[in-house]
Parts: structure tokens; sequence; C-alpha cells
């Protein structure tokens, strides 16, 4: 699985903000197939950071009323990345 694959988007919560400010920790939507060891190595290659350590949860699917029938959204995986003191991740670079 290619580095791009891996990783969906970065989550911009109030949750992941608060802990990128005191533990340096960035939170990342992932897909569903990946692995910790496949997190760790895409994040390093694409942010060029040292990562520490990986979390990761599985969300799952709300269910929601759609008229008559009940519908239920997809379950999705995200990761918590922690990186190395002294080192961050600057997503919105060049804009």
């Amino acid at each position: 699985m290619q580095a791009h694959e891996v990783i969906v988007k970065p989550l911009m919560t109030e949750k992941v903000s608060s802990l990128t400010e005191t533990a340096n920790i960035y939170g990342f939507e992932v897909n569903k197939k990946a692995n910790k060891y496949q997190i760790k190595s895409a994040v390093e290659y694409l942010f060029d950071v040292k990562v520490t350590k990986v979390r990761t949860v599985i969300t799952a699917g709300k269910t929601r009323r759609a008229g008559k029938h009940n519908t239920k959204s997809n379950s999705w995986k995200k990761a918590y990345v922690e990186v190395q003191e002294g080192q961050k991740i600057e997503f919105f670079k060049n804009i």
C-alpha cells in the first residue's frame, strides 16, 4: 500500500488540536486496512518527521433516520500519531 493510499486526510478537531499543543500528537483519517507500521512509515515519508507512537481507533458508523428507513454511515479508522519532541507537521505550509 502506497503512502498516499494509507492516509486519507488529517483530522482538524478540538481534541486533536489540544493534543497537538500539549503532547505533540496529530490525528489522521486512515485507510481501514492499514496497520500501525504502514501508518508510521507513511507519516514519516510524507511529512519528513520521526514517529514515536501510533494509536488507532475504528469509529463505528452512525445510524440515521431517512424518511421511513434507517440508514447507516460507513465506519472509518483514525490514527493518533505522536511525533518526536522538537518536530512538528505543517499541514497548511504553502497556502
